[in-house]
């Protein structure tokens, strides 16, 4: 899947335009929400951005990949540094997995037919 991500990152902010218009109150809670989030007291703004990075390849969000390496990237992150944020991402996955895949096995050993 190859997307334009500035023609996608353009439209999905349109369209969250179009939503905040139907739900003005919701959206002034979640922009509330979001300067909380975003308040610059002991992190950085680029370390902010590359765990926005990272969350967004963990929960698989694409509009939150073509706002934050957008956004990464304004405030100096380098693409090795992006790679070295999102190998974190995947290698917390990894664990996940292999936490999940005790939790399996804990199952089937506990299971009482077998």
């Amino acid at each position: 899947m190859f997307l334009n991500w500035n023609e996608y990152r353009n439209g999905l902010l349109s369209t969250i335009g179009k939503f905040a218009r139907l739900q003005p109150e919701f959206m002034k809670g979640f922009q509330q929400m979001d300067k909380g989030a975003s308040e610059n007291k002991h992190l950085d703004p680029k370390t902010h951005e590359l765990i926005a990075l990272a969350v967004a390849v963990t929960t698989r969000c694409d509009g939150c990949l073509a706002v934050h390496v957008d956004a990464a990237v304004k405030h100096g992150a380098t693409r090795e540094e992006i790679a070295e944020a999102l190998a974190v991402a995947i290698n917390l996955n990894t664990g996940a997995a292999l936490t999940y895949t005790a939790r399996a096995l804990d199952v089937y050993d506990n299971l009482p037919n077998k």
